[in-house]
C-alpha cells in the first residue's frame, strides 16, 4: 500500500509527494532533515489531501499526474475529497 498526498505550506503553496508511511513522511516535513528542501523552508505543512494507491508505481503516476495539474485543479480535488463536515 503506498499513499500521494498534498500538502499545503505556511506560504500557502501546495507540494505533492508520494509514500509509504504517512503518518511518518507528514513528520519529516514538519520536523527533521528528511523532508524536502522544498517544505524544509515552509513549514509548517499540513495535510490537504491523501489517496490510496495499491503499490508504489501506482503512487508515482499519480502523483506524476496531480503536479501536472494547475493550483487551481489541484485545490479542486482538495475541495472535493473534504469530508462533508469539513467545508
Amino acid at each position: 500500500m503506498a499513499y500521494v498526498y498534498i500538502l499545503i505550506c505556511a506560504d500557502q503553496t501546495l507540494y505533492t509527494g508520494w509514500t509509504v508511511d504517512l503518518e511518518r513522511r507528514l513528520s519529516e516535513h514538519n520536523g527533521g532533515k528528511k523532508g524536502s528542501r522544498y517544505t524544509r523552508a515552509r513549514r509548517p505543512v499540513r495535510l490537504a489531501y491523501s489517496e490510496v494507491l495499491a503499490d508504489s508505481v501506482s503512487a508515482m503516476r499519480r502523483e506524476a499526474q496531480i503536479k501536472k495539474l494547475s493550483r487551481t485543479q489541484k485545490l479542486e480535488l482538495i475541495a472535493e475529497n473534504r469530508p462533508n463536515d469539513a467545508r
